[in-house]
């Protein structure tokens, strides 16, 4: 039943925001009474960290799954990861959005405790990245990288802003700019 909340729950809250959802529409979204809330969840605030916990957990088994368990040298895998990020984020459906994007600016500075799971969240991800950063090097597909834990960083971070700006401007051109970036990072040519 707490997975079932949390799944109803995320899209509405990807579509909204987390201040303006109230408790009511989760839970008529879900088909649960308020009582049952409060059976898996202490507060709102403990709600939003394990929607937070939970799309983390979710889409670092997913990375992992891409980065890792894919055939193809670690710049081919990496590359795959940025033209799926860019797909997902530039697709007008709620299901695949990136909620660090959409919760990141709105809970940091009310919820400490939301702000230590994306931080936490965000950091996983960012030393993922960097292990298949380190895989490239060592294959020989990534040349000229001298720090791997900078660079997913740097990556990570433009890729956070490239959506932003998406959400902003819906033209697509944030996310052109954001690949052809990210090949010059990555020393890779322009396709």
């Amino acid at each position: 039943m707490r997975q079932h909340i949390l799944d109803t729950a995320r899209p509405i809250i990807v579509g909204k925001g987390f201040a303006a959802v109230g408790l009511n529409e989760i839970l008529t979204a879900a088909g649960i009474p308020k009582g049952s809330f409060y059976h898996y969840f202490a507060s709102k605030e403990n709600f939003g960290e394990e929607l937070l916990e939970s799309y983390f957990a979710e889409y670092q088994q997913n990375l992992d799954q891409l980065l890792f368990h894919q055939p193809g040298t670690g710049a081919q895998r990496l590359m795959s990861y940025w033209d799926a990020w860019q797909r997902s984020q530039s697709d007008r459906s709620l299901e695949h959005k990136c909620l660090a994007v959409k919760l990141g600016a709105e809970v940091c500075d009310l919820s400490d405790s939301m702000r230590a799971v994306l931080k936490r969240g965000t950091s996983r991800l960012i030393t993922t990245l960097s292990t298949c950063i380190e895989e490239g090097v060592s294959d020989g597909s990534l040349t000229g990288i001298t720090d791997a834990h900078i660079t997913g960083a740097q990556l990570y971070e433009l890729w956070l802003g490239a959506t932003l700006l998406e959400k902003i401007h819906r033209d697509g051109y944030s996310f052109e700019v954001a690949m052809s970036s990210t090949r010059r990072i990555l020393h890779l040519p322009e396709k």
